[in-house]
């Protein structure tokens, strides 16, 4: 028998390819698509943006 169409996804990344996380992404990819975001060199520039943001 042949089934096809079918993909296998390992269990432990079943949760990326939940409807909430796939949402998440779209948004994501949609933030970043209309300017919605920053980049980082480095966890430390991260950090200091995000103390100095009011959010």
């Amino acid at each position: 028998m042949t089934v096809r169409g079918f993909v296998s996804i390992p269990a432990d990344q079943a949760w990326f390819w939940t409807a909430e996380w796939q949402a998440g992404e779209g948004q994501a990819a949609a933030d970043i698509a209309s300017g919605r975001s920053t980049f980082h060199r480095s966890a430390e520039d991260m950090f200091t943006h995000l103390e100095s943001t009011d959010d």
